[in-house]
């Protein structure tokens, strides 16, 4: 076994994709930011290719992109990397940079072994809830943490504010707001407060060319990522949410487009569907308001629904720019007028940097 420092913490990572790069460079300019504890990466893999080494020596973050790209090494087999990392005598940090629906069915294993887990990845936290609660069960028992505050909102400290409302008592009654870069970017292109915006298909044909939807604009379009994030927070507020498909969440994908072979295909087709959204638009204009795509949670009634609804003009939620995200939380200390953050809820280095602050939190509570 590799000799240990008692000021060590070993990295270890899944997923070097768009967030994945850009974590490495974080995690790189950390290390040398700040010598102690001494950060070790000790395993990387993406889906095809791994690095390590069994007597967990550490990798070069320096040139780890090319050297992972480069390696004939595959990547252990979950239950084996368990293991792997349970065996190295140091704390160790799992980094999931992910959106694999397996690693996340084996965070409890990884947190039962003393392995802390940080990630952006939505689906752990919002599948059924008894993974949800035998993840929080396994860190509970062993001391592991585990932090994901990129799986909402990217690095917008969303999942962070809510646990400080919750954990210091104050009772939160309803959150609302845009939980989407892609939904934000449409409608306000769509339907902005001044002016007339574009047709809907060509707004949506614009935003997959800008690289703001999925591939595929319907996986965006279904509104079943926002129901997850909605799912993640309603329990964190409380709520025992079965899962995200439990609530009424409103598609924007036409009945008879849903089964077609492709984005492409779906994209070409979408214009013959304009009439039923400029119909939404102009009975909002005519109503002095504008119609967005929202999430809210209701903890009273223990209400969560996903779809359009209408706002004044003056309201923060109409007036959002490009496609940030915004979340208005409402609790009895703060009144009528809700606690909001606002901003970028999108991109690699913002959600990155999620990654990195829940990373910083794990080394202040284990190192």
């Amino acid at each position: 076994m590799a000799t240990v420092s008692a000021r060590q913490v070993n990295i270890a990572i899944i997923g070097a994709g768009g967030v994945g790069q850009c974590f490495l460079f974080q995690l790189e300019q950390l290390a040398a930011r700040r010598p102690s504890p001494k950060l070790v990466l000790t395993y990387i893999c993406t889906s095809k290719k791994a690095i390590y080494s069994t007597d967990h020596v550490a990798i070069s973050l320096g040139n780890v992109s090319s050297a992972l790209a480069a390696s004939q090494q595959a990547p252990l087999a979950l239950p084996k990397l368990v293991d792997f990392l349970g065996s190295s005598g140091s704390k160790t940090v799992l980094v999931d940079n992910t959106s694999s629906q397996d690693v996340a069915n084996s965070y409890p294993l990884f947190l039962s072994r003393g392995i802390s887990v940080v990630t952006p990845n939505k689906k752990a936290f919002s599948g059924s809830y008894k993974l949800w609660q035998d993840i929080f069960a396994a860190a509970g028992q062993s001391g592991a943490k585990v932090y994901h505050e990129s799986s909402v909102g990217a690095g917008l400290p969303v999942i962070s504010t809510l646990n400080d409302l919750v954990d210091t008592g104050d009772e939160v009654t309803k959150i609302e707001g845009v939980f989407s870069g892609t939904m934000s970017f449409l409608f306000n292109s769509f339907a902005p407060t001044s002016g007339s915006g574009g047709k809907w298909s060509a707004e949506v044909k614009k935003a997959k060319e800008l690289g703001y939807t999925e591939p595929d604009p319907r996986d965006d379009l279904n509104g079943l990522d926002v129901a997850r994030k909605l799912t993640i927070l309603a329990r964190l507020a409380g709520l025992p949410v079965e899962s995200p498909t439990s609530f009424p969440v409103q598609s924007l994908i036409p009945k008879e487009l849903e089964s077609v072979a492709s984005g492409d295909e779906f994209l070409e087709k979408l214009p013959a569907y304009d009439a039923q959204m400029e119909q939404t638009k102009a009975e909002a204009e005519n109503a002095g308001k504008v119609v967005r795509f929202v999430g809210s949670i209701d903890v009273a009634t223990k209400q969560v629904r996903v779809g359009l609804e209408q706002f004044d003009l003056s309201h923060p939620i109409a007036a959002l720019k490009g496609s940030d995200n915004i979340i208005s939380f409402y609790t009895k200390r703060y009144g009528s007028n809700p606690l909001i953050i606002q901003g970028a809820g999108a991109g690699g280095d913002v959600t990155a940097m999620g990654v990195t602050s829940d990373l910083l939190k794990v080394l202040s509570q284990i190192a």
